[in-house]
C-alpha cells in the first residue's frame, strides 16, 4: 500500500522530478562555476541524443525509456546551472563593476525610499551609467549607498538620480568567528559594492528615473504606514501592526523582536504563508457574500489572484510570501477548473518558478524554513492530529492547530538550531495564543485601512485593534519571561544538521507507515549525531585561541582556553547589548564558551604585555609610552589599536617581532601608512578591517 502511495505522489507531482535535477544544477554551478561553453556543449549533446531517440521504434523507446529520462534530467540539470550563471550579474559584460574605479563618474538611481540609520541614510541604487574618460558606458547592477545626514540627503526619494565620483568599496565580511556572512548575503541580492557619501561627493540630477508600478507600490506602503501611525500612534503596537500588515520592520524594537523569537512566534512578524493564507480566507469570504461572484468563476478567479499578488507585492515580495502566493494561486486555479491537484506538485512548482527567477534563494534562510514548514504540515499534521481525538469541537480544533505547529516545528528545528542556536520550548502554547491574536490583528488592520477615511469610526475601531495588539505583545513577553522557556547557546555543524534531518525523516516514516527498518535507521542516525556532537565537544574542550575581532572603531581581543575566555576590550563593547549580540555572541556559541568571562589560567599580563601559553603579545594603543631597550625583546605578535602616534621602524628597533596586527579601531589612512612601513621592513602584517578578524590557534 505504501509503495502504491509513493508511486501515486511521484506521478501526481511531476514538478518534483523537474525540481531535483534543477536544484542539483544550481548547486553545482554555485560551487564549481562551470563555464558557459561547457554548459552549452553538454546541452547540445543531450538535445542531439533526444533528437536521435525520437526516430527509434516504439519498442526500443520503451526498452530504453530510462535513458530518455536521464537525458531530460540532464537538460534540467544544465538549465539550473545556466540560470545560476546568468543570474550572477558579475558575468554580464555591462555590469558596472567592470568599469567603475576612483576616477570614473557613476550616474545612479535611488531604487527605494531611504532608511534612516543612527548616523546616516541608507538606500539601494542602480548604477545606470559609468563615465570613464569621457566615454559613456550604460551599465546594470546595484550599489548600497550611505548618505551622511543633512537636509539635502534627507529629502532624497525613490527615482532621484545622482552622480557620484568616489571609489566604491567591496562589501566585506567582518571575518569574526561564526559571524553572519553578510558579503554572501548581499551577493545573493546582486549587491557587491557600497559607498559612504558626504555632501560634496554627490550631485542631484533634475531628471528622475521611476517605474509607475514601483511608485504605486511605495506610495501605497507609505499610505498604509501613515494610516497606522495616525490611528495607533508611534509605539510598539503600531510597529507590530506595520510588520504584520506590510512587513515594515524599520522601527521594530529589538528587544521585542527578540522576545518574539524566544517565544517561538517570530514568524508572525515575518510576512509568510500564514499571512497569505489569512488573506486568501478573507478574500474567499468576501467574494462568497456576493451571489454574482459565485456564478462568475473567471471574475472571482481574477479578483482573488489579484488580491493575493497585490498583498504579496505590497509586503515586499519576500521568498516566503511569493512561495505562498504561488502555491495558493495553483490551488485557486485548480479549484476554478474543478481540479484538485497534488499539494506536493504545487509546492515543487512554486519552488521551481521561484528558483528560475532567483536561484540564490536556495541559500535564503526564509526560503528554506518556509518550504520545510509547509512540507512538515503536509506530511505530518494529520498523523499528529490523529494521535488524540476530542469529542468537544473546540478542543478538537485547538488540537488541530497544535498539530500544525508541531508538524512545522518538527521539520524546521534542525535548521533553527543551525542558524539561530536556540529552540523555544514553549512554542506550542505560545502559538496557540499568538496565532489567533495575530489573525485578529491582521484582519483588524485591513478593516482599519478600509474605514480610515471615516475618521470617527476609524478612531474607535483603532482602539479595539490597539488592545488586541497589546494583548499579543504582552502574551509574547509573558512566555519570554518564563524561566527555562528557551534552550539557547546550541551549536551544531552542517553534517550534524543533516544527521538530524535524516533522523526526523526516518522517524516520521517509521510512525506513519509502521516501518521497523525506518525506526532502526532513526536509531542509527541519532547515534551518529551523538558521536559527532561528542567528538566536536572534545575538540572544543582542547581549544586555545587568540582572537582580534573586527568591530569598526573598537578594540576587542579575546583569549580562549578550553571553555573559558578573557577579554582585553573597550568597555562600551561589553556594555552595549546590540554590539555584543551581533559581534561576540555568535563566537561564544560556536566555541561553546561558559557564560561570563572566566579567569584563563595560562594568561599573564603586565601593562601592555601579555603571555598566553607560549605566545608573547604586545598591545600598543594611544596610551603606550615610548621606551628603548638595551636588547631587543622577542615577541610573537604586536597589536596596534586606537591610532597611536608611532612608526613601525621605531617599534622594530626595540622588539623582535615579525607579525603586526592593525585592528579596526585605527583609521584606514593610518593603517595604509603602517602597511607601507611594514613592507619596507619586510615584516608580516594583518589589517583587520580589510582582511577580517585575526584568529590564531595556539
Amino acid at each position: 500500500m505504501s509503495n502504491n502511495h509513493h508511486i501515486f505522489i511521484w506521478k501526481r507531482a511531476p514538478f518534483i522530478r523537474v525540481l531535483i535535477p534543477f536544484i542539483a544544477g544550481i548547486i553545482l554551478q554555485f560551487y564549481l562555476a562551470v563555464p558557459s561553453h561547457t554548459i552549452a556543449l553538454f546541452a547540445s549533446a543531450a538535445v542531439a541524443c533526444l533528437f536521435i531517440f525520437s526516430f527509434l521504434s516504439q519498442s526500443i523507446k520503451f526498452r530504453f525509456k530510462v535513458v530518455q529520462g536521464m537525458l531530460l534530467s540532464l537538460l534540467l540539470f544544465l538549465l539550473g546551472a545556466f540560470v545560476t550563471l546568468h543570474k550572477d550579474i558579475r558575468r554580464h559584460d555591462d555590469w558596472y563593476g567592470h568599469f567603475a574605479n576612483g576616477k570614473t563618474f557613476i550616474v545612479a538611481t535611488i531604487a527605494e525610499p531611504l532608511q534612516e540609520k543612527a548616523n546616516s541614510f541608507k538606500a539601494s541604487a542602480t548604477a545606470d551609467v559609468v563615465i570613464e574618460n569621457g566615454k559613456v558606458h550604460h551599465t546594470i547592477g546595484k550599489i548600497s549607498i550611505y548618505f551622511s545626514k543633512d537636509s539635502v540627503s534627507g529629502n532624497l526619494r525613490y527615482g532621484n538620480r545622482i552622480i557620484v565620483n568616489k571609489l566604491l568599496k567591496p562589501i566585506l565580511n567582518s571575518g569574526n568567528p561564526a559571524a553572519f556572512d553578510y558579503a554572501r548575503y548581499s551577493g545573493f541580492h546582486n549587491l557587491y559594492h557600497e559607498v559612504y557619501l558626504k555632501p560634496n561627493e554627490w550631485r542631484l540630477f533634475s531628471s528622475e528615473n521611476t517605474s509607475a508600478w514601483t511608485s504605486f507600490v511605495f506610495s501605497v506602503r507609505q499610505k498604509v504606514i501613515s494610516v497606522i501611525e495616525k490611528y495607533l500612534g508611534k509605539n510598539d503596537q503600531s510597529s507590530i501592526a506595520k510588520a504584520l500588515l506590510i512587513g515594515y520592520k524599520v522601527d521594530l524594537d529589538k528587544d521585542l523582536v527578540q522576545a518574539y523569537s524566544n517565544a517561538g512566534v517570530v514568524h508572525l512578524i515575518a510576512i509568510s504563508g500564514l499571512h497569505i493564507g489569512i488573506v486568501y480566507a478573507i478574500l474567499l469570504w468576501i467574494f462568497s457574500i456576493f451571489p454574482f461572484m459565485k456564478k462568475s468563476k473567471p471574475v472571482r478567479l481574477l479578483l482573488i489572484l489579484s488580491g493575493l499578488w497585490l498583498f504579496a507585492l505590497l509586503t515586499g515580495a519576500s521568498s516566503s510570501v511569493v512561495r505562498a502566493a504561488l502555491m495558493f494561486s495553483f490551488i485557486v486555479v485548480g479549484n476554478a477548473f474543478d481540479k484538485k491537484g497534488s499539494i506536493y506538485n504545487s509546492i515543487a512548482a512554486s519552488a521551481f518558478f521561484l528558483l528560475c527567477f532567483n536561484p540564490f534563494l536556495l541559500w535564503d534562510v526564509g526560503f528554506q524554513l518556509s518550504y520545510l514548514a509547509v512540507l512538515g504540515i503536509v506530511i505530518a499534521q494529520k498523523p499528529i492530529a490523529n494521535w488524540i481525538y476530542f469529542k468537544n469541537k473546540f478542543l478538537r480544533r485547538l488540537w488541530q492547530l497544535a498539530a500544525v505547529s508541531l508538524a512545522a516545528q518538527l521539520f524546521t528545528f534542525p535548521l533553527c538550531l543551525f542558524y539561530f542556536h536556540q529552540l523555544p520550548l514553549l512554542f506550542l502554547f505560545s502559538n496557540l495564543i499568538a496565532i489567533p491574536l495575530a489573525t485578529a490583528v491582521l484582519c483588524g488592520c485591513l478593516i482599519l485601512i478600509l474605514i480610515s477615511p471615516v475618521t470617527p469610526v476609524a478612531t474607535y475601531f483603532a482602539k479595539v485593534v490597539y488592545v488586541i495588539i497589546w494583548s499579543l505583545n504582552h502574551s509574547v513577553l509573558f512566555f519570554d519571561s518564563i524561566p527555562y522557556s528557551l534552550w539557547s547557546g546550541i551549536s551544531i555543524s552542517k553534517s550534524e544538521t543533516l544527521l538530524l534531518y535524516f533522523f526526523v525523516a526516518s522517524t516520521v516514516f517509521a510512525f506513519i507507515y509502521k516501518n521497523k527498518m525506518a525506526f532502526k535507521f532513526a536509531i542509527a542516525f541519532s547515534c551518529c549525531f551523538a558521536f559527532s556532537k561528542g567528538y566536536n565537544e572534545w575538540k572544543l574542550f582542547n581549544q586555545k585561541k587568540f582572537v582580534v575581532y573586527n568591530i569598526p572603531k573598537h578594540k576587542l581581543v579575546e583569549f580562549v582556553d578550553r571553555n573559558n575566555y578573557s577579554f582585553a576590550a573597550d568597555a562600551e563593547i561589553l556594555a552595549d547589548r546590540s554590539l555584543y549580540n551581533y559581534n561576540i555572541k555568535p563566537t561564544q556559541i560556536a566555541f561553546q564558551l561558559n557564560d561570563g568571562s572566566n579567569k584563563v589560567k595560562h594568561l599573564f599580563s603586565k601593562d601592555n604585555f601579555y603571555q598566553f601559553y607560549d605566545a608573547r603579545i604586545l598591545m600598543i594603543d594611544s596610551s603606550f609610552e615610548k621606551f628603548s631597550a638595551d636588547k631587543k625583546i622577542n615577541l610573537n605578535y604586536i597589536l596596534i589599536s586606537k591610532n597611536p602616534k608611532i612608526k613601525i621602524a621605531d617599534i622594530a628597533k626595540n622588539f623582535d617581532c615579525n607579525n603586526y596586527i592593525f585592528d579596526a579601531s585605527n583609521p584606514p589612512w593610518k593603517i595604509e601608512q603602517w602597511k607601507k612601513e611594514c613592507e619596507e621592513l619586510h615584516l608580516h602584517f594583518h589589517s583587520v578591517p580589510e582582511q577580517g578578524a585575526f584568529v590564531i590557534n595556539l
